[in-house]
């Protein structure tokens, strides 16, 4: 294994925020580091799961030992049992010469990271409960077990509380890794940290591409707050990048640098008239709102706060009659 696959790269420092919820979670973390129970992080894709487990391990008194991450997602069935738990020489046709060692066994004195625990099939989930429960290993074509002392660092974007309902997650094994458990909150619903995020990540971007950039305009950055980020940081890391590609001579990102899905605005609507602008913005106000109340317009009416024969009016003119 390489070492780049045995070592944890981010720290608590790594972790940006200034919201209440981010700082509430680095605290949980500073302080169950320490010990040795297993952790659970969940939360949206791109929101940073893997910079919590990261951080748990530097902070850890196994910050010394290996740190191996496994995307359970990104190991095909058949594999999963050998590359968790390894094999010995001969076990199958195509086992390597010496045999192999597991990721439970390399991560020996460490963290195992396991990414997208969610994705794992129920019988690979019985397998790492009696490893838990055994604290030892056995090794495909082995008769005998070793010993192990790790940590587990389980991530998902999976709601695995539906599938324990469902049974696709077993509950035991639930329980057994959900003794920590960091909940990380989607961007939308922390959007003081847009502002800090944004220039830690420009300041990224100009570091690894060598470049300047001097700022975001107030505008975009309002665009920013706006946005409701379904694919949270890594989807605000990306913005970033792209809208680099596209700066001229002052190197400010501004809001003709962003996509029109941030900005909510149409690529052609410098070619509107504000009489255009305005009567487009007025029919889409009219369609979500109608489609909010299924299409009862005396609910439209009152949410809008205008009379029924005005609203009447205005559904006739965007041919919105119903």
């Amino acid at each position: 294994m390489s070492e780049s696959y045995q070592s944890a790269r981010y720290s608590l420092e790594n972790i940006i925020g200034d919201s209440n919820e981010i700082k509430e979670l680095k605290e949980i973390l500073r302080k169950s580091a320490k010990g040795n129970s297993n952790v659970l992080i969940t939360g949206e894709s791109g929101t940073g799961k893997e910079f919590f487990a990261h951080a748990f391990h530097l902070e850890s008194g196994r910050k010394d030992g290996p740190f191996i991450s496994v995307n359970c997602a990104a190991i095909p069935g058949e594999l999963l049992e050998s590359e968790f738990f390894g094999y010995e020489e001969g076990a199958f046709t195509g086992a390597v010469k010496g045999g192999k060692t597991g990721v439970f066994q390399a991560a020996n004195g460490g963290t195992l990271f396991l990414d997208e625990i969610g994705d794992l099939p129920i019988n690979m989930q019985a397998k790492i409960l009696r490893v838990l429960q055994e604290r030892a290993i056995q090794k495909v074509g082995s008769y005998q077990k070793e010993p192990i002392d790790i940590r587990i660092v389980a991530a998902t974007n999976k709601d695995l509380k539906s599938m324990r309902s469902a049974g696709l997650f077993r509950e035991d094994l639930y329980f057994r890794l959900n003794v920590i458990h960091i909940k990380i909150p989607p961007l939308r619903e922390r959007r003081e940290d847009i502002p800090v995020l944004s220039l830690h990540l420009i300041k990224k971007y100009e570091d690894v591409e060598d470049i300047e950039i001097t700022g975001i305009s107030a505008n975009a950055m309002e665009a920013f707050m706006r946005y409701d980020w379904p694919g949270n940081v890594r989807e605000l890391e990306h913005v970033i990048e792209r809208a680099a590609n596209f700066l001229e001579e002052d190197k400010v990102i501004d809001l003709h640098h962003l996509p029109k899905r941030i900005t909510g605005r149409s690529q052609h609507l410098h070619n509107m008239s504000l009489k255009e602008y305005m009567e487009q913005t007025e029919k889409k106000i009219l369609v979500e709102t109608l489609l909010a109340n299924n299409g009862n317009k005396s609910a439209v009416a009152k949410e809008l706060k205008i009379s029924r024969t005005s609203l009447y009016e205005k559904l006739h003119k965007y041919g919105l009659e119903v």
